[in-house]
């Protein structure tokens, strides 16, 4: 396919999947399942690591392949960043059954003069601003209505920091331009990244390319998702890049060529957690095929958490099979997975004791505030959840059925799919919004209750 083709294929995937119309959403009754599951799924490329290997493979020395990366919105917008600064980016047929390999051809400078729209890409936001200090001329970047409030002036200030020209009106935040000179002299640097990890990984994936590298520290008390910084140095490492870690919270990266590869991307394994759950809620058992033996994806935590719910976790010849026996009481600290909260709070409704989940305050600056989503959507399902500072408290409840609002967020549907395996009526108001991550989610949904028995 050509780099047109790909173009199409990204506005088809932006658009969701099935297609609905953008003012008024059909809401989506979830299926009940009606009886135990038995089901194996494969599913596409992770988020996480598509995100990181384009922006790495934009910054390499020479050309480069990714295999089987993800094709969804996200991932359609941070494509379309890099083609506005020079990158060359082509699609040809993969192996896989989830859309086609993409051929990086790097500039040999970036190019200003454009602009970005990151949609709801946190990634894009934060991956593509320090890019867009190195291109020559003036970058303006904006994002949807709905996430502008997303954090941005931590980075910010770092960018100036270490040389680079942002005009952004006193706003701290986007929309905002980048007046490119053609290079960031990089250095030390200060950052609180409490607020989001991407701070970090943002200002790690570019720091080859400074001038004279970057000593980066995280003075913030806490940090959360520490295992998607883990995934951007093992990834610049692969790439011949040696992070060094001279004390906790701080990484210094030399000024280096990154190695051309060819990179092949693992499956996404946050957005396995709602299928493997579904075991729990339905009974019998789910099984994600390709599952790593070794992961830095925060979704490598689910084997533990999952069992400490109540399940029963196995793998074998690279596949994750859980399978449920009910789901008991459980307090578990998120910390360093937040991503995962959404379908574990989702299976603390339906446990049969009081749960907490803590340490996920900062998913309360996601696609919407995600504690307050959960806490009113279980609420108004019949059940009894409260916010913590810090997490979520739910006290068990019998549920019905009722509108569950997405709040644009593909992860509060995804719950609602969930609840509604257990739940008879659950109405999910924009099932469409899952594309953002996994435009294939219904279509896998129910080929996984297609397995029921």
């Amino acid at each position: 396919m050509t780099q047109h083709g790909y173009s199409r294929l990204a506005d088809e995937t932006r658009a969701g999947a099935p297609a609905r119309d953008a003012a008024q959403p059909t809401a989506w009754t979830a299926p009940t399942a009606s009886g135990p599951l038995h089901a194996t799924l494969t599913l596409p490329g992770s988020k996480s690591l598509t995100g990181r290997e384009l922006v790495l493979a934009a910054l390499a020395e020479g050309p480069g392949r990714l295999i089987a990366p993800l094709h969804s919105q996200d991932s359609a917008r941070m494509v379309d960043a890099l083609r506005t600064l020079g990158v060359r980016i082509d699609a040809e047929p993969g192996a896989g059954g989830f859309g086609d390999d993409l051929l990086i051809s790097p500039p040999a400078s970036f190019t200003g003069g454009g602009d970005i729209d990151c949609g709801q890409a946190g990634t894009v936001m934060r991956f593509v601003s320090p890019l867009a200090g190195l291109a020559r001329g003036d970058v303006h970047l904006t994002a949807d209505a709905s996430a502008l409030h997303r954090p941005m002036g931590e980075l910010i200030h770092a960018l100036r920091d270490i040389g680079v020209d942002i005009d952004d009106g006193g706003r701290w935040s986007l929309p905002f331009t980048v007046r490119g000179h053609g290079h960031i002299r990089g250095g030390e640097v200060r950052i609180d990244a409490s607020r989001s990890s991407q701070f970090v990984s943002g200002l790690l994936l570019a720091a080859p390319r400074f001038d004279v590298g970057l000593h980066l520290i995280h003075t913030g008390s806490r940090l959360p998702s520490v295992p998607h910084i883990d995934m951007t140095v093992e990834a610049l490492s692969h790439r011949g890049v040696h992070v060094e870690r001279p004390a906790p919270n701080e990484w210094v990266v030399p000024a280096t060529a990154l190695r051309a590869k060819d990179i092949a991307i693992e499956p996404d394994l946050s957005n396995a957690a709602p299928f493997l759950a579904a075991a729990m809620v339905a009974g019998g058992s789910v099984t994600v095929t390709g599952w790593p033996a070794h992961s830095t994806q925060p979704g490598a935590m689910l084997n533990d958490l999952l069992h400490t719910a109540g399940a029963r976790v196995s793998r074998r010849g690279g596949a994750l099979t859980v399978t449920g026996h009910g789901i008991r009481a459980f307090d578990i600290d998120l910390s360093a997975a937040g991503e995962l909260a959404p379908t574990i709070v989702g299976l603390a409704a339906l446990a049969d004791g009081e749960c907490t989940i803590t340490g996920i305050g900062h998913i309360r600056l996601h696609e919407t505030d995600r504690i307050r989503a959960l806490v009113d959507g279980i609420n108004a399902l019949g059940g009894d959840a409260a916010e913590l500072p810090d997490g979520i408290r739910i006290t068990p409840r019998p549920l019905h059925g009722g509108l569950w609002r997405s709040h644009h967020d593909h992860r509060m549907a995804t719950t609602g799919a969930l609840l509604g395996l257990a739940v008879p009526g659950v109405e999910i108001d924009d099932l469409s919004v899952t594309a953002k991550t996994l435009p294939q989610f219904e279509q896998l949904w129910m080929t996984m209750l297609g397995g029921t028995g």
